[in-house]
C-alpha cells in the first residue's frame, strides 16, 4: 500500500492527553511518510477545532531526529481552520476550509485518528468518521466507548469470563451525597486505586495506602470524570501485552513496567530519564500464552478491531492474572509499550502502521450496502 493513498492524521485533542496525542502522531505520521503514503496532518485543538498543519511545517516535524524524551518530539497543532466534510467520491473526506467555503485542502482516503483520551478515544470522533463514511484505522464506536470506560469495560470483561480486580464504581452525586466515604468501598482492602472511569495515561489516579485520605484521592478523580472507580491494589508485576488484527486478532509479546513509588504513573511514562519497560517480560512461557490467550479474550469482549493493548497485573505469589484494562489507541512514540511489544514479536513500527490502514479499508469493505453512505 502507500504511494496513492491519502491519509489523515488526527492529533491533539481536547483531553488532558493532548501532548501524548502529539507524540504519538508525529511517530505514526513518519512511519507512514516512509512507506510512501501521503500524509495530511489535522490538529485538533483544545476548544476542539480542526487545524492544518502546513506542508512545509509538517516536513520540517518528519525531518526532525527525535528527542531524548518521546513527549518532547511531538507534532503542534497550528495552521488554518479547516473542516471534515463527506468526500466527492465514495470512501473519501474532505479536507475544507473554514475561511474561504468551498475550498478544498486535500481529499483523504483514509483517517487515522490518533488521539487518546475523551473526545478521540471514546466513540465521539469514530461516531463523526462512520457519518462521513471514510475508512479509518482502530476501533469501531462501540469498542472504542466500551475500552474507554472503565465501568463498561470490566462488565464486558466479566460477562466474557475474564478476570479482573475486585471494585467498586460511583458517580459524583452518590459520592457528596456519602457522609463517609469509606462506606463506598467497603469489602475491598488497601491499597486502593482511585481512577476517573474514562481517562487515560494515569491521569487523575492516586494510590490510597494505609493512612491515606480516600476523600481527597475521588476529589482528583472527580476532577476529570464524573464516575470514578476504585480498584483493590494487587501486588505483582504491571505486564503489558498488544492486539492487532481484524476478525481473527494476534497477540504480541509481553512486557512488563518496572516502577518505583508502587504504580506507573504519568511522570514515569513520559517525563522520566529512565526507560521502565523490559521487552520481552522474564516471565514462565505458560504464564506468557496465558496472557496472550487473555489478551485476545478481551479485545473479542469488547468488539475490538485494529489495536489496542491489554494491560495486566500478576500476582506471582498466588498465581493470578488480572486484566486491569484495555487501551484502544496506546501510546504510539517509538518509546511506547505497543510498538515495542510488536518489534519484540518481529513486527516493525512500519509494519504495524501499514496493517492497521489496511484493516482500515478491509473493515470498511465489510460494511453492508449503503451503510455510512451520505450520498
Amino acid at each position: 500500500m502507500g504511494h496513492n493513498v491519502r491519509i489523515g492524521i488526527l492529533f491533539g485533542g481536547p483531553s488532558a492527553e493532548h501532548e501524548v496525542s502529539c507524540a504519538s502522531a508525529l511517530g505514526v505520521a513518519r512511519a507512514l511518510a516512509d512507506g510512501g503514503y501521503r500524509v495530511v496532518a489535522i490538529g485538533v485543538t483544545r476548544s476542539g477545532r480542526f487545524r492544518l498543519v502546513p506542508d512545509a511545517a509538517l516536513a520540517g516535524f518528519l525531518a526532525g531526529t527525535g528527542a531524548d524524551r518521546a513527549i518532547d518530539d511531538r507534532l503542534t497543532v497550528t495552521g488554518p481552520a479547516v473542516e471534515l466534510r463527506v468526500g466527492r467520491r465514495r470512501g473519501t473526506a474532505l479536507v475544507t476550509s473554514v475561511d474561504a467555503p468551498g475550498a478544498v485542502h486535500a481529499e483523504l482516503d483514509v483517517v487515522f485518528p490518533v488521539l487518546h483520551g475523551p473526545y478521540g478515544e471514546d466513540g465521539v470522533v469514530q461516531g463523526l468518521l462512520e457519518s462521513l463514511g471514510v475508512p479509518y484505522v482502530g476501533c469501531g464506536i462501540l469498542a472504542s466507548a466500551v475500552g474507554m470506560d472503565k465501568v463498561a469495560m470490566k462488565r464486558a470483561l466479566r460477562a466474557e469470563g475474564v478476570p479482573i480486580t475486585p471494585h467498586v464504581s460511583f458517580d459524583g452525586q452518590t459520592y457528596r451525597a456519602t457522609e463517609d466515604p469509606e462506606k463506598l468501598v467497603v469489602g475491598l482492602r488497601r491499597p486502593l486505586f482511585v481512577k476517573p472511569a474514562r481517562m487515560g495515561s494515569s491521569i487523575g489516579i492516586s494510590r490510597v495506602a494505609d493512612g491515606d485520605d480516600l476523600a481527597t484521592a475521588v476529589e482528583e478523580a472527580l476532577r476529570h470524570d464524573n464516575l470514578v472507580v476504585v480498584e483493590q491494589g494487587v501486588t505483582g508485576r504491571e505486564l503489558e501485552c498488544g492486539v492487532l488484527g481484524g476478525a481473527r486478532p494476534q497477540a504480541s509479546a509481553v512486557g512488563e513496567v518496572r516502577v518505583s513509588g508502587g504504580w506507573f504513573d504519568y511522570r514515569q511514562k513520559y517525563l522520566g530519564d529512565v526507560d521502565p519497560m523490559v521487552v520481552p517480560a522474564a516471565l514462565p512461557d505458560d504464564v506468557t500464552e496465558r496472557i496472550r490467550e487473555l489478551s485476545v479474550r478481551a479485545f473479542a469482549a469488547i468488539g475490538g478491531w485494529g489495536l489496542a493493548r491489554v494491560d495486566f497485573l500478576y500476582d506471582e505469589t498466588a498465581g493470578e492474572l488480572y486484566v486491569n484494562e484495555l487501551n484502544t489507541m496506546p501510546g504510539f512514540t517509538a518509546h511506547s509499550m505497543y510498538p515495542k511489544v510488536w518489534a519484540a514479536a518481529g513486527v516493525g513500527y512500519r509494519e504495524i502502521v501499514d496493517r492497521l490502514v489496511a484493516l482500515a479499508f478491509a473493515r470498511y469493505a465489510d460494511r453492508p450496502t449503503g451503510a455510512g453512505d451520505q450520498r
